[in-house]
This record gives C-alpha cells, sequence and structure tokens, in this order.
C-alpha cells in the first residue's frame, strides 16, 4: 500500500509529459512532424496506458480493503490562509480513475486512424494528452481549490479541442459558445468555493461537512445562506454536466473531431459534473432544500434532452442530447440520495455512450466519400439507412450500445437505469412519472437512430435539392411512397451510377478503428453485471452517508434466484423500453413488417382525436431545441446589442450634444458680441440711455 501513495500521483503526470513531448517535437521539429506523428501517438499511448496501470493497482488496493488515504503538503502560507495541494484516494475517485483511463486509451488508439489524414494530427494528441491529465489530476484532488484549478483546466483543453478545426467557423462559434456557458457555471462555483470557506474556514471536503454539520446542529448559522453558499457551487455541475438551463453548448460542440465527443462530451468531461456532486454530497445531504434543487433540475434535464433528441436529424446531435438526458438521470438520483445509483449508472453509461460516439464517428469517416465531406450530409440521418449491410461489425457495436442505453439486459446501463427509476419512484410518484417517461423516450429515439442508419435502403445518393431539407425519415414511415420512387428514378445522378455499376457504398473502417469498437463492446455487455455483482451500501458516518463499497466475497453470495428477483422487479423499466422500442420499429422499421400490417398501422396513424397542427408544433418545438437558444439570443445577445446602441445613442446625440451644445451657443454667442463691441463711445452712451429709458417705462406700466 506503501508503493502506492507515493507513486500514485504519477497517473496524472504520465498524459502530461506525453503533451509536453507532443507539443516539444511542434516547436522544435516544425519540418519533422510526418515523420514523428506515429511516435507522438505511441507516445500519448503507451504513457496513458502506464497511468492506466496504476490506475487499476489503486482500484485492487481499495477493493481489497485498503484505507482511505489522503496525502498533502503546503503550497502557499499566510498568517490567515494556508492552502495545500495533494491526493486523495478513496473508491470514488479509484473508480473514476478506471473509467477516464481506459475510455482514454480507447480514443487515443480510435484517434490514430481516424486523424490519420489531419493536418493537426500531432496538436490533436498534444491536446488529447493535456486534457485526460487534467481530468485526472481533478479526480484525484483533495479540496476544492485543486479542483477548482484542475476543473477550468479541463474547460481550457474542452475549448482547444472544439475548436480544434478553428478554420470552420462553425466549429469556432461552438467552442466560444461552450466556454462562455461554462464560464458562468465557474463563477458560480468559486462563489460558492469562497462562501464555504468564509462560513467553515476550509476547502477540505472533509472538514466543510464536519463544520456545517456542528452549525447547523447548534443553529449557528443562518439557514438561507448556508443554502445559497451550498447551491452556488452546484453550478459549476450544472454547465459542466450540461444541465438546464446551461446545457445549450453540449450539441454544438459536436463540431470538434469525434473521437472529442466520445472521450470528453459521453465519459469523462461531463461527468466532471456528477464527480463534484457525488465528492460534495455529504453536505448537500445535510440541506434539503438543495437536494430538492439538484432533483428537479435533474429531472427537468432528463426529459428535455429526450423529448430534444426525438426530431434531430443530425446523428450527432442526437447523441448529444441523449448525453444530456442521462446525465440529468444521475443528477436526479444524487437528488433524491441515490448515491450508488447515480455513480453506477455513469460509469455504465459512459462506456456505451463512448461506444455510440466512436460508433458514429465510424458511420460518418465512411459516408463522408459516398455523400461529402460537410457535416450537414455526412452527419445526416436523411443520408444513411441500410449501412449493416456494408458495416457489418459497426452496426453490431452500435446495436449493442443502443441496447445498453434502451435498459434491455443483461447490458450495462439497464442494471444501473433501473435502479434509479425504482429509487425516484419510491421518493416521489412525480419523480417516478418523469423518469419512466424519460426511459420509454430514450429506447424510441435511439432505436430511432439505428434504424434510419442501418435498416432500409441507402439514401446517400439522392442529391435532389429539393429533397435535401425534407426529413427522409418521416418519407420513409411507411415505406417507400409514389414520390420517393419517382425521385430514386429521375434522380440523373443516382441513374447514371446505377447504368456505369460504379455506386459508391460506405466499408467498414480500419481494423484498428474497429478493433477500439470491440474493446468499447466488452464493458458495455459486462459492467453491468459485474458492478450488481460487486457494488453494495454501506453506511459509514465518517465520511458519506450512502457510501460506494465494492466487495469482492459479495459476488460469492449471488445466485440464480437473485438475477431472477431482479429481473422480476424490473418488468415495468423493461415493458416501457421495449414499448419505445415498438413504436420505433413501427414508424422507422418498416421492412421489418409486410404490406397488411403497414396498411393496419397507417389507418390508427390517421385515426387521431388531435390535431395534426398540435403534432407539427411538437416536432417543430423539439427539432428547434425547444427554442432555448432563439430565447437565450433575445434574452442576452440582442437585449444586450440594443442597450449598447442606446447607451451609444444618448452618449452621442445627449451627453456630447449637451456639452456641444454649450461650445456651438459660446460660439454664436461671441460671434453676436464681437459686432456690438464696435469701440465708440457715442454708440455705448445711446445703448445706456436706451436701457434706462426702456426700464422706466416698464416699471411705470407695471
Amino acid at each position: 500500500m506503501e508503493i502506492l501513495f507515493q507513486n500514485v500521483w504519477l497517473v496524472p503526470l504520465f498524459p502530461f509529459s506525453a503533451s509536453i513531448l507532443c507539443a516539444l517535437v511542434l516547436f522544435l521539429l516544425p519540418s519533422s512532424i510526418k515523420k514523428s506523428r506515429h511516435i507522438c501517438s505511441f507516445t500519448s499511448i503507451s504513457f496513458l496506458a502506464v497511468a492506466m496501470s496504476i490506475s487499476f493497482y489503486s482500484f485492487w488496493q481499495q477493493i481489497t480493503g485498503s484505507p482511505i488515504y489522503q496525502f498533502l503538503w503546503s503550497w502557499i502560507v499566510n498568517k490567515t490562509v494556508i492552502l495545500e495541494i495533494g491526493y486523495l484516494i478513496d473508491p470514488l475517485n479509484s473508480i473514476m480513475l478506471i473509467l477516464v483511463t481506459t475510455v482514454g486509451v480507447t480514443v487515443m488508439i480510435y484517434s490514430d486512424t481516424y486523424m490519420s489524414h489531419d493536418q493537426g494530427y500531432i496538436r490533436f494528441f498534444c491536446y488529447l494528452s493535456l486534457f485526460t491529465a487534467s481530468m485526472l489530476g481533478l479526480v484525484l484532488s483533495p479540496n476544492l481549490i485543486q479542483i477548482y484549478f484542475f476543473w477550468e483546466l479541463v474547460g481550457m483543453c474542452s475549448y482547444l479541442l472544439i475548436g480544434f478545426w478553428f478554420t470552420r467557423p462553425s466549429a469556432a462559434d461552438a467552442c466560444q459558445k461552450a466556454f462562455v456557458t461554462n464560464r458562468v457555471g465557474d463563477f458560480g462555483l468559486l462563489l460558492g468555493i469562497l462562501g464555504l470557506y468564509w462560513i467553515t474556514g476550509s476547502f477540505e471536503f472533509k472538514e466543510i461537512s464536519e463544520r456545517v454539520f456542528q452549525l447547523l446542529a447548534h443553529d449557528k448559522i443562518n439557514l438561507i445562506f448556508i443554502n445559497i453558499c451550498a447551491i452556488l457551487p452546484f453550478l459549476g455541475p450544472i454547465a459542466k454536466s450540461a444541465q438546464f438551463p446551461l446545457h445549450i453548448w453540449l450539441p454544438d460542440a459536436m463540431e470538434g473531431p469525434t473521437p472529442i465527443s466520445a472521450l470528453i462530451h459521453a465519459a469523462t468531461m461531463v461527468a466532471a459534473g456528477i464527480f463534484l456532486v457525488a465528492r460534495m454530497f455529504p453536505l448537500f445531504q445535510m440541506l434539503p432544500p438543495v437536494m430538492g434543487i439538484i432533483s428537479w433540475v435533474g429531472a427537468t434535464t432528463a426529459i428535455l434532452g429526450a423529448i430534444i433528441a426525438v426530431t434531430q436529424k443530425d446523428l450527432k446531435k442526437g447523441l448529444a442530447y441523449s448525453t444530456m438526458s442521462q446525465l440529468g438521470y444521475m443528477v436526479l438520483a444524487l437528488g433524491i440520495g441515490s448515491y450508488k445509483a447515480s455513480l453506477f449508472h455513469l460509469v455504465t453509461h459512459a462506456y456505451s455512450k463512448a461506444l455510440l460516439f466512436l460508433g458514429s464517428g465510424s458511420i460518418i469517416h465512411s459516408i463522408e466519400p459516398v455523400v461529402g465531406y460537410h457535416p450537414s450530409k455526412s452527419q445526416n440521418l436523411n443520408f444513411m439507412g441500410g449501412l449493416r449491410k456494408h458495416m457489418p461489425i459497426t452496426a453490431l457495436t452500435f446495436l449493442s450500445g443502443t441496447l445498453s442505453l434502451c435498459g434491455i439486459p443483461p447490458f450495462a446501463c439497464f442494471w444501473s437505469k433501473d435502479e434509479i427509476l425504482i429509487n425516484s419512484w419510491g421518493y416521489s410518484p412525480v419523480l417516478g412519472f418523469v423518469t419512466f417517461f424519460t426511459a420509454g423516450l430514450t429506447a424510441f429515439y435511439m432505436f430511432r437512430i439505428y434504424l434510419l442508419t442501418f435498416e432500409g435502403d441507402f439514401r446517400g445518393h439522392i442529391f435532389d435539392n429539393k429533397y435535401q431539407k425534407q426529413d427522409f425519415s418521416l418519407i420513409s414511415i411507411w415505406g417507400k411512397n409514389e414520390e420517393f420512387k419517382k425521385t430514386e428514378q429521375n434522380n440523373f445522378s443516382f441513374s447514371t451510377k446505377l447504368l456505369t455499376k460504379n455506386v459508391l457504398y460506405p466499408k467498414e473502417p480500419d481494423n484498428i478503428m474497429l478493433f477500439a469498437l470491440i474493446l468499447l463492446t466488452i464493458p458495455t455487455l459486462f459492467i453491468g453485471v459485474i458492478g450488481e455483482s460487486f457494488l453494495q451500501e454501506q453506511f459509514e458516518s465518517d465520511f458519506l452517508s450512502n457510501w460506494l463499497y465494492l466487495s469482492i466475497n459479495s459476488l460469492e453470495n449471488t445466485h440464480a434466484e437473485k438475477v431472477i428477483e431482479i429481473l422480476v422487479k424490473a418488468i415495468p423499466s423493461i415493458a416501457i423500453a421495449f414499448s419505445g422500442i415498438f413504436i420505433a420499429f413501427i414508424l422507422y422499421g418498416s421492412s421489418f413488417f409486410n404490406l397488411k400490417t403497414l396498411s393496419i398501422f397507417k389507418k390508427l396513424k390517421n385515426f387521431s382525436f388531435i390535431p395534426k397542427s398540435f403534432y407539427s408544433f411538437l416536432y417543430n418545438w423539439s427539432y428547434n431545441r425547444g427554442y432555448i437558444d432563439e430565447f437565450y439570443n433575445l434574452l442576452f445577445v440582442k437585449s444586450l446589442r440594443f442597450c449598447a446602441i442606446f447607451l451609444f445613442l444618448t452618449d452621442k446625440w445627449v451627453i456630447d450634444g449637451i456639452i456641444n451644445g454649450i461650445g456651438i451657443s459660446s460660439f454664436f454667442g461671441s460671434e453676436a458680441l464681437k459686432y456690438i463691441e464696435g469701440g465708440r463711445i457715442s454708440s455705448y452712451l445711446f445703448f445706456l440711455v436706451s436701457c434706462m429709458f426702456l426700464s422706466f417705462l416698464y416699471s411705470y406700466i407695471i
């Protein structure tokens, strides 16, 4: 155990060193960048693999009963303030270390091929290693000051990676949007850290919880003030984990390379907010109003993300809103006190969603030569379909991630999501209904994405501008109608390719990319079963009231009866998931039904008491992201511009107008007076006498 204590700080140091080496190659050896590409990627992967090995050793020490350990040394020493830095080893960050390093290694292996033709290849691995080091440093941080330092460093790396293709205007706008939105939440986090320090005089998590408990027990603190100071740090996770109302940056962040979407926006950076809430869980648990706010923010985010994901045409943005919804599940679970279920879902979702994002990267990478290299086509579900015939391995791995996210046993997310559904229903029927309804939507939109991408016929050869703006996913709901068939037959480009038999179709990507997908499929299949067998709730009064404890002995006590009991209890959640899948098959899986079945569903579809205009309103509301971006644009951007223009005109015509008016009046007054001042005494006497006469006359009349 002593070796672990002395060497765990190497976990973030290894990827940081790899980032420095890649940066030195860029600056010192610019002429040999092409020759150094694979050296840099190998260095980044191998260094992170070493960090992963140390992380597994740390995890093994924790599950075999080693105690929690914290090592600190003084950084800044003052008469009144002492700031310390160091590292903390406990079950929570042991799991996070494995999560970050394993997903990070897989993404780097995948990126070696995915980014092979990019001019910024070495710069990409430099940013990637720096981000991984920052995230690992955040996970090991023992206090709020150190967490805030790495929190901002993670945000900076996110800015660099989202805007990696900065010559593309949409990517430049997306990274700025992400940076500004996260700064709003980070300002609240900073205020909360300072407020908690003012109350407790400490930045250490354990000391803050203990001192707040003592103050509350002796009624020595204002409840409103402590609740405000406790809710302010939650603003940081609201922004970082894309919770409502600071979620708007996450879909636009998909402008970055797809491996970044898998690492940052599915498994690591967005998980930092959940990690911070879990770390501060003892403090939040003592304040019921704060727990209530956390739970309702999570519930709102979960259902909003699911509703918006239902109609998205962009493959990556659909997965992004799915990530937002699942993060809402985790926050909701923490808000109702279901600590273990939240962290369990954090792990299972991370592997499943990383697999889905890397799968989408393989799709985009393979479909670009066919439909074009612009995201409006290569990521558009309208130009996909039938890819299972051409990319069977990618389709199978993508289906595994889809089934996991839908909550189908025995895939990973089933075990964690089912626990959240049960706990939320027991906590509040309203929250329970929200989570179950969201689970049904999740199954629906995930299978919608799968069916439109991999089933049916390939639609990538249809480039008629008349139909590019239409949603082929809606056209193909009841099979190909006559208009759709006519479009295919009359399309000159499509017909020419058919006649010449030189039709281009997507194909499986490089074996390295497929290897990364298969690697992530393994935990997607088995991590949930292992976690359910290993995880047991324990109660420890000294640190966390509902701790995440891992016991390898519990696996021996697992029997078939227990598994059957779990599955019986999960019947409602499985039923709601299959309902969503069934509806998705009805609407988008026309190739799975015969004509008679389709005709029956057509009649059912047309038989509705709800006006079609209402369906149209719901579709437009969902497709346009609830008009939240437009509302923010009106409230913040346009209103601020209006205020700026108003102040500019006020300054120009009112303030400057008064000053300029005084100057102009002085000028004209002096011009008039210079003609009166002629220098003749007779004229002065005449003017004086005339004024005296008029004065006497005025006084006489009055």
